[in-house]
């Protein structure tokens, strides 16, 4: 993905399409903005609507961070764990049931 509107589409378009957990894997991710975090955001709003969830994988430690000082990570589904500010581990959602669709963001 090369932007904030690719992303939202290709998003939109797999929690419309599919069934069950929807796991986005942001292992590849290079770059990210508040632009970005709204797609997610976006996404899991509509994830819920239709009875699906978002799941986040392979989620680089900078944007732990971010989901940490939003406390975002209380909210969104990360599997793992997620590092707080201070170093402490905070326990993740453990392993993904069903037959998840995986969306790698690039």
């Amino acid at each position: 993905m090369r932007s904030a509107a690719d992303a939202r589409v290709l998003l939109h378009q797999a929690v419309d399409g599919g069934q069950g957990d929807l796991v986005l894997d942001l292992g590849r991710l290079e770059s990210w903005d508040a632009t970005g975090l709204g797609v997610i955001m976006g996404t899991h709003r509509r994830a819920g609507r239709l009875g699906r969830r978002l799941v986040l994988r392979a989620v680089p430690a900078q944007l732990q961070r971010l989901l940490v000082a939003t406390r975002l990570h209380r909210i969104l589904a990360v599997e793992g764990t997620v590092s707080d500010v201070r170093g402490a581990t905070l326990p993740g959602l453990g392993p993904v049931t069903g037959q998840p669709v995986v969306a790698p963001l690039l």
